[in-house]
């Protein structure tokens, strides 16, 4: 995520920089730095924006789960179908699909940021 992205996800959350600080438990002065680009935005702080920005843009229970839209032959082993969050299994670490239960939460966020089931809820 990059600074105009960061800065135009706070804008779509309505949140001014202090009220995202405080939602995200960081410092205001974080806030400053990723949106001036000073420091890239770590792959956790976009995750939860991307959370927030999911919940308040879409009703998730009428989302079919990751497993059934990528006919997933894993999803047993998947902890988003053992949680049930299917919608979120971008959000969930250790998912099965894409190969992405060994990557880091950055590499991972890059892949599922591609994927539909992330994109639909952002939209």
């Amino acid at each position: 995520m990059d600074k105009l992205e960061f800065s135009q996800a706070r804008k779509k959350l309505h949140r001014t920089q202090q009220q995202l600080a405080e939602l995200l438990g960081i410092s205001l002065k974080a806030i400053h730095s990723y949106e001036q680009g000073w420091r890239p935005v770590p792959a956790h702080i976009e995750r939860q924006i991307f959370f927030f920005l999911s919940k308040k843009n879409n009703d998730t229970s009428s989302s079919l789960p990751c497993w059934e839209v990528k006919q997933c032959g894993m999803k047993e082993e998947c902890p988003a179908y053992e949680f049930s969050c299917g919608h979120l299994c971008w959000f969930i670490c250790g998912t099965r699909c894409d190969c992405t239960e060994q990557l880091s939460a950055k590499e991972k966020i890059g892949i599922c940021r591609s994927c539909d089931i992330l994109k639909s809820l952002l939209e």
